[in-house]
């Protein structure tokens, strides 16, 4: 049954194959599956949390963890290209409902 975290149902059970950019024992980020910018590089926990504002005390090191990961991709984009942006969306503009970064740079697609 498909629910509305792509990263969970599809990225983390290896349904969907993609190009990683850099894993941690907790978190991966990869290239964006159907990139929306020239540059599309997604960060995520591999523990179900649903937002950022769902955050909850004892998912700080995986929060602090996932920082990390966040720093050392953008700091790679933007060492390449210049700068980057660093993008999460919630509600409404959050289409899978599981945390994930956003590390993109260019003009969208």
């Amino acid at each position: 049954m498909m629910t509305d975290d792509f990263y969970c149902d599809e990225v983390l059970s290896g349904k969907t194959r993609v190009n990683k950019v850099l894993e941690t024992e907790n978190v991966l980020a990869y290239y964006h599956t159907r990139p929306f910018w020239p540059v599309h590089i997604v960060a995520i926990p591999k523990k179900h949390i649903p937002s950022l504002i769902t955050l909850e005390e004892n998912d700080n090191e995986i929060l602090l963890e996932l920082l990390g990961v966040i720093k050392k991709v953008a700091a790679m984009v933007t060492e390449e290209y210049g700068a980057c942006r660093v993008i999460t969306n919630l509600g409404d503009f959050q289409d899978s409902k599981h945390l994930h970064w956003h590390i993109v740079f260019g003009e969208p697609l």
